[in-house]
């Protein structure tokens, strides 16, 4: 027996779905996706059929997560999150493909910032709050505005880096080959 919770007023018409996960109410899920363990799926909330959620993901209310998109282990996606996945849309006609689009692990996205399709969203990236994303975000990056804009980098915490080390936890980074990279 599957060990997930699905509240009784959500649409989930996939049973690929891992232990631990709750999918609360207003939601629909559709057969297609692929949810991993330990997500929290808030109410009011859609998922597509190729659509694939890693494990301990958080999606807060009001997001559609539309086909194409990938989201890693650890993803956080604020609430009235919106993502595209079409450059043309028109009414009646889908492209022959979407747009894929890819959230890394540990990447944020505050309150109601877009993301517009075919990005990639580095791993413990953090995309502030009203945001419109229209390139890719490096690992580690601190992005905001609109379009949005490159303002620093952030650890691990999430705490803003100063001179490449974390304020909070300490913890210290070196760029190389225009990569940041933690210290080991």
């Amino acid at each position: 027996m599957a060990n997930f919770k699905i509240h009784t007023l959500a649409d989930v018409q996939t049973d690929r779905i891992g232990e631990n996960t709750t999918i609360w109410q207003f939601s629909v899920v559709l057969k297609g996706a692929i949810i991993g363990a330990n997500c929290n799926i808030n109410a009011l909330t859609l998922i597509e059929n190729d659509v694939v959620l890693g494990d301990n993901v958080t999606v807060k209310s009001g997001v559609q997560i539309w086909d194409g998109l990938r989201i890693g282990n650890n993803v956080f996606i604020g609430p009235n999150v919106t993502f595209t996945n079409d450059f043309t849309p028109r009414s009646k006609h889908q492209p022959t493909e979407f747009l894929k689009t890819t959230l890394e692990h540990h990447a944020s996205v505050g309150a109601n910032a877009t993301i517009i399709g075919g990005l990639v969203i580095g791993a413990y990236a953090m995309v502030g709050a009203g945001s419109v994303v229209t390139k890719n975000v490096p690992p580690y990056a601190l992005v905001y505005g609109n379009p949005a804009k490159q303002y620093g980098y952030v650890c691990d915490c999430g705490s803003k880096l100063q001179n490449f080390i974390c304020p909070n936890c300490n913890n210290h980074f070196r760029m190389v080959d225009n990569v940041l990279n933690k210290i080991q």
